[in-house]
């Protein structure tokens, strides 16, 4: 039918498929772009253990797309967030602000990374997730080894 697709398999092996393709072959908490428009990018995410702290200077969005990930939160002084205009930032130790809270996600789930806030991502087996954000100093472009040209 013109403008659907109907698979009765796995839909891991179709829609998303270079998601889990390239976050099996990233190290753990790297951050790798699989889509781009414009400045804005989508970040597969391979989580396996405790990621360091990061802020950006714009919300960010979350989709675990396969285990179950802890998103903990610190809100930052104002003089503490980011203020370039790209993606997120690692930050170079624990943040001094007070505990937010935490997410505990599954597959399916969307957290919201809010500006003002440092972040890190823990699992204690592997599992996958996309980041929507902008493109910036811990983005990752492999786009010749994970793209393929007909």
């Amino acid at each position: 039918e013109k403008g659907a697709i109907e698979l009765k398999d796995d839909l891991r092996k179709y829609a998303f498929s270079n998601v889990y393709e390239v976050a099996g072959k990233a190290q753990p908490i790297e951050r790798v772009a699989v889509a781009r428009n414009l400045e804005y990018v989508a970040e597969a995410v391979r989580v396996e253990g405790e990621s360091s702290w990061y802020a950006a200077p714009h919300d960010e969005f979350a989709i675990v797309m396969d285990g179950e990930i802890v998103f903990e939160f610190v809100k930052l002084a104002d003089e503490q967030v980011p203020g370039h205009a790209g993606g997120a930032v690692q930050l170079g130790g624990e943040p001094n602000g007070p505990r937010m809270g935490r997410v505990t996600a599954r597959r399916g789930h969307q957290v919201l990374l809010p500006k003002g806030a440092a972040y890190r991502l823990a699992s204690a087996s592997p599992a996958v997730a996309i980041i929507q954000t902008i493109g910036g100093p811990v983005t990752v472009e492999r786009w010749s080894e994970i793209c393929t040209l007909a």
